[in-house]
């Protein structure tokens, strides 16, 4: 029995683990009020609830009149992070730091500065890391999604070399430029599919809903129609039979492309591979990865990566796999002792003027501005190519949109026509 009660008195209940911390839901709140001068001021910032943003904005000098939190049924949901916002988040770190400011302090401004929560959140959650004394660059690793290799060993570098911020400026201008050059790439492409979808939907609508108006029309004629408006009307008949059926064929090959794209590597190599022989877009494409390769290339050399790891970082961002295959060839070339400018020349995938700007860079020691040079160069042949394929496309477009439209039109219109010649 003794010894049962020692058993009682020495058994404690097992602890309990510990509860994991509560992550409190960020929400924009919308708020008004006066500064310490007794002007009046708004504005937008992120919080858990209305007492901490009261109390948050009372330590800035504002006296909060009217505070509330910002609806999200209707458009008000937090958007996706983009590239773009990557781009200004860089930039405004860059400035900062080098205006002083510290960089935890950096990111709290710049978290209070965005409308977008989930951004807010990225932000909060990278100074979180770097107040606890963790690098910028392994903090910035653990968002892979948002910041890639290329971003985190040109951090890395700034950091080692002491030059954090001299390379947040030049990651800032890369990724604006960079982000710019697909902005145009993606209008030279989208413009013009628009408007051809736009031509079918109409003319789809046409043959619908107006042709077989016109069909009961003519049945009342007892004339025999001409062949332009038979060939439309029997088109019409054929859409209306089938148009459910073409619809979900749409559906599929647009649910198929995609699938392919997105699991089969061949299958893009291929479409990259024609994108470069593509009239007229083709052109484009290959002077935006040009660019592309020189920006990248710049950027990294200058930030004191060596070249072979830099071309390593160039040939994931090449964006194209006849260039990342060639950047691939001109890496293993130039680890076995090639020059650069040489290296580029064997892969017949680089036009003559970045090969010698690249030569004149490597006998100068300037290899970085040249490159730069390059990409600024090239970047601007895209931009007036984009421009000039708009303006050339536009009188194209209307002349198409012209034949269809005008085309059904004047079939309809046509036997109208002959009976008033007759009569």
């Amino acid at each position: 029995m003794a010894q049962q009660a020692a058993v009682k008195r020495t058994t404690r209940p097992a602890a309990k683990p510990a509860k994991k911390p509560k992550i409190e839901k960020v929400y924009p709140f919308k708020w008004e009020g006066k500064d310490r001068s007794g002007n009046k001021v708004a504005g937008e910032i992120q919080g858990t609830n209305q007492a901490l943003v009261k109390a948050h904005l009372r330590k800035q000098g504002v006296l909060v009149t009217k505070i509330h939190k910002k609806s999200t049924l209707f458009g008000g949901r937090a958007k996706k992070i983009t590239p773009l916002d990557i781009a200004f988040f860089t930039r405004q770190l860059a400035t900062m730091m080098s205006s002083g400011v510290p960089i935890v302090q950096s990111f709290e401004i710049i978290a209070e500065g965005t409308s977008n929560p989930n951004f807010a959140k990225l932000i909060n959650e990278i100074k979180t890391d770097v107040a606890a004394g963790n690098t910028l660059a392994a903090s910035l690793a653990k968002h892979p999604q948002y910041f890639d290799d290329l971003f985190c060993s040109l951090v890395e570098s700034g950091e080692q070399s002491g030059r954090l911020e001299a390379l947040l400026d030049r990651i800032a201008t890369y990724k604006e430029k960079t982000e710019a050059l697909k902005a145009k790439i993606k209008k030279a492409m989208t413009y013009p599919i628009a408007v051809i979808v736009v031509a079918v939907v109409v003319t789809a609508i046409l043959l619908l809903k107006v042709v077989p108006q016109f069909k009961e029309v003519f049945a009342n004629f007892g004339a025999d129609l001409p062949g332009f408006t038979l060939m439309v009307i029997g088109l019409s008949e054929w859409l209306q039979s089938w148009w459910f059926i073409i619809l979900i064929g749409i559906i599929v090959i647009g649910w198929a492309y995609t699938q392919i794209n997105r699991r089969s590597k061949p299958f893009r190599d291929a479409q990259d591979r024609a994108l470069l022989k593509a009239p007229i877009v083709g052109q484009i494409v290959y002077e935006a990865a040009v660019a592309r390769y020189a920006r990248t290339l710049s950027t990294t050399f200058a930030a004191g990566v060596p070249l072979v790891q830099a071309l390593d970082s160039v040939a994931g961002a090449a964006g194209n796999v006849v260039f990342y295959n060639a950047v691939n060839d001109i890496k293993r070339d130039v680890s076995a002792g090639t020059q650069l400018n040489f290296a580029m020349r064997t892969t017949n995938v680089f036009p003559t003027l970045a090969i010698q700007m690249a030569g004149i860079g490597e006998e100068s020691g300037n290899l970085d501005g040249m490159l730069e040079k390059v990409a600024d160069y090239y970047e601007a042949e895209v931009d007036n190519k984009v421009d000039n394929l708009t303006t050339l496309l536009e009188p194209m477009i209307m002349s198409v949109l012209g034949v269809l439209i005008g085309g059904l039109i004047i079939a309809m219109y046509l036997p109208i026509f002959q009976l008033g010649a007759v009569v």
